[in-house]
């Protein structure tokens, strides 16, 4: 993998872990998000286990951040424990076919939100992320059960790196002038 783009580091961030905790390597991002809520990060990021609630994301977007950073488990081909970034672009025919889809709570995946975020930013005079990122990783088994495969178990320290390298590529990150109001933001779960 070539090196990662980095974030503007003045940029609100949010980093968001997706995934069922209860079907194996899908809760890649979730574990990956709780172990980077423990971590020193700049300030203006803020890290949310979101889960399955998609719905929650499409709205907590609603509060003008710059750019996202979901993690989650990606299918993309490679041997399992495989780390991915994606930089996301907006699918037109998508985002078209979701502002005239009714929203459904139950059918929230990232892709549909991203595709519903633009219509649910227009209704509210907010804006979407101006960057969005995906760290992803190849699962080894979406299975029932609440434990991660070895290869992906192994793969969520070097996703937390990873992230953090995103988070702080670029040089001068200012530094957080209330440690104590940010920090109690970052591991929260809305």
């Amino acid at each position: 993998m070539s090196a990662p783009p980095a974030i503007d580091p003045t940029a609100r961030t949010l980093v968001a872990g997706m995934g069922n905790i209860f079907l194996g390597d899908d809760a890649f991002g979730v574990r990956t998000a709780r172990a980077l809520a423990d971590r020193p990060l700049p300030a203006q990021v803020e890290v949310a286990d979101i889960g399955v609630r998609g719905v929650h994301l499409a709205y907590r977007l609603l509060d003008g951040y710059d750019t996202l950073v979901l993690v989650d488990a990606t299918a993309r081909g490679g041997p399992p424990g495989t780390l991915y970034v994606i930089e996301h672009e907006d699918d037109a025919t998508a985002v078209a076919e979701a502002a005239g889809a009714p929203l459904d709570g139950h059918r929230m995946t990232p892709d549909a939100v991203l595709a519903h975020l633009a219509a649910l930013c227009a209704g509210t005079g907010s804006r979407p992320p101006r960057r969005i990122l995906v760290v992803g990783c190849e699962p080894a088994c979406l299975d029932e059960g609440m434990e991660l495969s070895e290869p992906v178990s192994g793969a969520v320290p070097r996703a937390v790196r990873l992230v953090e390298e995103l988070l702080t590529a670029a040089p001068d990150v200012p530094p957080d002038p209330t440690p104590a109001g940010h920090a109690a933001k970052r591991g929260e779960t809305p």
